[in-house]
């Protein structure tokens, strides 16, 4: 009886306030339920819901995550489906929908203020996903790397190392630049940093690099 109660007091997806989506373009990954990952866009998008354009609609229902550019993990059902793509359900807490709606004013927002562009270099989803981070104080972390590019890499991680912090991922040497909801976010240092570095010139070359030592 009183699961009954309790369940009949959970808001319905219908009931939830609609939020205004905004256009963009966000590039990243999705997985679905059989673990298979794909390439996808997010062209529109609000704290409540996305609509993603990728190669597999997947079925009515089905639970999705997905790593995206500049906005990190999301997850969510999938709800209306079209030809290239499907609307997601966006499944997250009140802070994580507040810091969302923060994020994509920035997004929808940086053209017409001419914002800086968070990266410089177009970033992928590298085969070798799981690595090591070592601080030079000695401590080492596992992380997963979510994608990487010729200036840096996007790392899921527990642990939080200040901004600024230096750290070494496989054979490359890094600086800890930004802090997301899942990890943490490190540019590769050059040589015209002092420190020794060994940033190559090629993502294969890269992600070689970045397989733990």
């Amino acid at each position: 009886m009183l699961e009954t109660s309790v369940r009949s007091m959970r808001p319905r997806a219908a009931d939830l306030p609609r939020f205004q989506r905004v256009t963009v373009t966000v590039n990243g990954r999705y997985m679905l339920p059989d673990q298979r990952e794909y390439p996808c866009t997010i062209t529109s998008m609000s704290p409540g819901d996305c609509w993603v354009e990728g190669p597999e609609t997947g079925v009515a229902g089905a639970r999705v995550i997905a790593y995206l550019d500049q906005l990190g993990r999301i997850e969510g059902s999938i709800g209306e489906r079209g030809v290239r793509g499907f609307l997601l359900d966006l499944d997250m807490s009140p802070r994580k929908r507040d810091k969302l709606a923060a994020q994509l004013t920035w997004l929808a927002n940086k053209d017409a203020l001419a914002l800086p562009e968070d990266r410089r270099h177009e970033r992928v989803v590298p085969t070798t996903r799981f690595t090591e981070l070592k601080l030079d104080d000695g401590r080492a972390y596992p992380c997963r790397i979510i994608d990487i590019s010729l200036s840096g890499a996007g790392v899921e991680i527990k642990v939080r190392p200040a901004i600024g912090t230096l750290a070494s991922v496989g054979r490359i040497r890094a600086r800890v630049v930004r802090h997301f909801s899942e990890g943490i976010g490190l540019e590769f240092l050059a040589a015209s940093d002092g420190v020794p570095s060994a940033q190559p010139q090629g993502l294969a070359t890269i992600e070689a690099a970045l397989r733990p030592v």
